[in-house]
Parts: structure tokens; C-alpha cells; sequence
């Protein structure tokens, strides 16, 4: 397959994350607004072109006061930085439709380069003749490192909540015409 242009099927995909919560538990979230442009061949990422952003203003985490707090300077300061971003720098395959896919996040005004893995699901023709590709990926970004240090000690010992951020992300794109 030749190197397309693809973008995110909203709709079918997910982009969730898990961070510790007072040492013992994980509080799961999602973000529901985000975009992708994507120039490959799904079935040889190695000279892709991926950007990504996410609306952090989209947060979720089935608690609206947690999720208003997390929108505000304590955290993601959406006022001032609205989005994060990765873009592509650099990808390596790692095994049959594996990849270690470096970038540059930008969160919070930090750029920082992190790795993620990468693993191409297969593509397809959906039932109106879409071509479609699926990915997962997966990898984790430490709060600290972008400036998130918002945190209270416990009585017990230990934080409220833990540094590192756990990012899973499930994407079903399709291809432009």
C-alpha cells in the first residue's frame, strides 16, 4: 500500500489514560476531543508522518468536580495551554506490525520527546467502501516532567496522586480520497 493521507474516525476510536491515586487505587479517564493527520502505509509506519492534539478540555473522569479541577492552573491550565500535541519524529519497527514511535509531546508549555509503542491492527474496507486502519499504543509521560506537580501528602505516607501518567490510545482511521 502506498503512503496516504489518513485522519482519526472520531467515533471509533479512544485516547484514555490511568494515573495512582492515593498509593492503593487507579483513577481511569478519557479524553472525547481529538485529531490526527496521518501520512503512511499502514502496513510500514517507518516513514510516517503523525501528528496528534488533544482538547484537554475534553477530560472525563465520571467525576465532574475531579474533571473541572483538572481544567484549571492547578493542572492542565486550559486557559493557557488548551491542547496537547505530539508530533512524530522519529519510528522504528520493533517486530511484525510493531513500532517504537518517538515525538514530541507538548503539554502544559514543555515540549519533551517520549516513545511509544505502537502496534498496526490490520486495515480494511468498512461496508461504503472506506478504507480503514486500525492502531494501538501505549507508554507513559511523568507529570512532574511537564510541570503537573499539583499533589497533597497522605496522613498514611505517600501522595494523593501518582507521577506517572499511563496513556492507551485505540485509533480506527480512515483514509482520504
Amino acid at each position: 500500500m502506498a503512503k496516504t493521507k489518513w485522519v482519526v474516525d472520531a467515533s471509533h476510536s479512544a485516547v484514555d489514560f490511568s494515573v495512582r491515586h492515593m498509593m492503593i487505587a487507579k483513577v481511569k479517564g478519557t479524553f472525547h476531543a481529538f485529531e490526527a493527520n496521518i501520512e503512511a502505509d499502514p502496513n510500514d509506519l517507518t516513514s510516517a508522518v503523525i501528528s496528534f492534539k488533544i482538547d484537554l478540555s475534553s477530560v472525563d473522569t465520571r467525576n465532574k468536580d475531579r474533571d473541572a479541577h483538572l481544567t484549571t492552573a492547578d493542572f492542565f491550565d486550559v486557559e493557557q495551554y488548551p491542547t496537547l500535541d505530539f508530533k512524530a519524529t522519529a519510528i522504528a519497527r520493533t517486530g511484525e506490525g510493531e513500532y517504537a514511535v518517538t515525538g514530541d509531546v507538548t503539554l502544559h508549555g514543555v515540549t519533551r520527546s517520549e516513545t511509544f509503542e505502537v502496534t498496526f491492527e490490520g486495515a480494511a474496507k468498512d461496508p461504503w467502501g472506506n478504507e480503514k486502519a486500525g492502531f494501538s499504543a501505549t507508554g507513559a509521560i511523568k507529570r512532574s516532567d511537564y510541570g503537573l506537580t499539583y499533589n497533597a501528602a497522605l496522613e498514611t505516607g505517600g501522595v494523593l496522586i501518582g507521577d506517572e501518567v499511563k496513556i492507551s490510545l485505540e485509533i480506527e482511521a480512515v483514509q482520504q480520497g
